[in-house]
């Protein structure tokens, strides 16, 4: 018998308790998050093994004293026995922290921060520490102020145009009660700084404070990045950027044209709406505390778009239409000035359109501190979305080599679906294996 759900972010099975202290980085990279629930008693593919009632008893009170004294701030779970059919398992819950970061105290907290990522728990970065740490004051990036502008560094002229765009109403004075209440501004000790928001949104010079904060775009001749045949950055406002990026993708790929009567009507290649809602989706949700840019790259059968950080809410989540905001002052200017109609449907907009269309479905790969969106063009080829072999070797497209944790990242397969598919690519002569245990990578022949 199986267990009813698949593994996830939220959802982690062992068939035994392990000998190293994964339960415990396990528990913390759930609380760091969204929450989750280990079991024990359930092995990677699901199948429900059980434990012995007298172990299950030890280990109840052995697992709630342990993650309490070897995490800071201390987690208290919920531990449970579960019956099903005539097996018995241990359910480990544990809530989203409201003290974050969580950290294994043994390891201090640079080393033992933990956070999933897909179905893995990775150590986290100094930078997703210190995004942890703003959730844990209800906060986020964007609304923190830079000490080093002026609040005379912001547009007003811009902000007017804003205002009255959104009001429909003319000659709107820009306060500082109104610059507080888009958090365009933030105050500390007597003194009034521009947030980050205020400068990236209506900034005079918006590259002076964040280099980095663009949108790179490039055109490759063909289905790897090495002959540029057109390129652009696109720089200023994060609506000026949007706005360039957007234009710029539309005037390098295909379109078809039809005549309707008098008039003579065009569609792409690619839904239009597709492109638009993950522009918008990488520039409302990204880290703009990293420092790098977003990259769209147009090869011949596909579009890619790279966002530095990982998705603030977990791919599986996003697709039921459910969402977390990064950047929550940019959200709500975005959705005010009419570029956002509802939270949480980009992503689903995007895949909508491309099973409208019949196209193959869009890739997401939310990896470690990164996002990338690869929507295939209409002329790439005949995959179909369903068949498990080609959207692995669709991977193959952007990688030289992949491991198994690689495939369950971007697909959420099983680990065992993710292997017997590599191998038998591999007995088929598509793949070629390298190495061993852990150490397993798999290549194009």
């Amino acid at each position: 018998m199986k267990y009813p759900e698949p593994e996830s972010h939220t959802l982690e099975f062992k068939s035994t308790l392990p000998k190293n202290d994964q339960i415990i980085k396990t528990v913390i990279g759930f609380c760091n998050q969204t929450g989750g629930r280990l079991i024990l008693g359930v092995d990677n593919d699901g199948k429900i093994t059980g434990i012995e009632e007298g172990e299950a008893m030890k280990l109840m009170e052995w697992l709630e004293y342990t993650i309490y004294q070897t995490t800071t701030p201390p987690i208290i779970p919920k531990i449970l026995l579960q019956r099903i059919a005539d097996k018995l398992i241990l359910v480990v819950k544990v809530s989203s922290g409201m003290n974050k970061p969580y950290h294994k105290k043994s390891e201090g907290l640079e080393r033992g921060t933990y956070v999933r990522v897909g179905r893995s728990t990775l150590r986290a970065t100094s930078d997703m520490i210190e995004e942890l740490r703003w959730q844990g004051r209800g906060l986020s990036f964007d609304v923190m102020p830079i000490y080093q502008a002026a609040v005379d560094d912001l547009d007003t002229v811009k902000i007017s145009k804003f205002l009255e765009e959104r009001t429909k109403e003319t000659g709107i004075s820009v306060t500082e009660e109104i610059l507080k209440a888009y958090r365009l501004i933030a105050e500390e000790h007597a003194h009034v700084y521009p947030s980050v928001c205020g400068l990236l949104l209506f900034g005079k010079k918006v590259d002076y404070w964040f280099p980095e904060a663009m949108i790179i775009c490039t055109h490759f001749s063909g289905i790897s990045g090495r002959e540029a045949i057109a390129t652009k950055d696109c720089t200023g406002t994060l609506f000026e950027q949007f706005s360039n990026a957007y234009e710029f993708v539309l005037t390098q790929i295909n379109r078809s044209f039809t005549i309707r009567g008098p008039k003579r009507e065009e569609k792409f290649e690619v839904p239009e709406v597709a492109i638009r809602e993950l522009l918008l989706n990488a520039i409302i949700h990204r880290n703009y505390h990293l420092r790098a840019p977003i990259k769209v790259a147009i090869y011949r059968d596909r579009i890619e778009i790279f966002s530095p950080g990982g998705f603030p809410t977990p791919f599986a989540s996003m697709k039921l239409g459910l969402t977390d905001v990064r950047n929550m002052a940019i959200c709500k200017i975005f959705r005010e000035s009419g570029y956002i109609e509802k939270l949480g449907t980009g992503i689903l907009t995007a895949f909508e359109a491309y099973e409208k269309w019949g196209l193959p479905e869009p890739t997401i790969i939310d990896g470690e501190n990164f996002v990338k969106c690869i929507l295939p063009r209409e002329f790439c080829g005949t995959v179909q979305a369903t068949d498990e072999l080609q959207l692995i070797l669709r991977l193959f497209i952007t990688a030289d080599e992949l491991a198994v944790s690689d495939i369950i990242n971007a697909y959420h397969f099983p680990r065992a679906t993710a292997t017997r598919r590599l191998n038998e690519l591999v007995k088929s002569g598509a793949l070629i294996k390298m190495g061993r245990g852990k150490g397993t990578r798999y290549k194009k022949h």
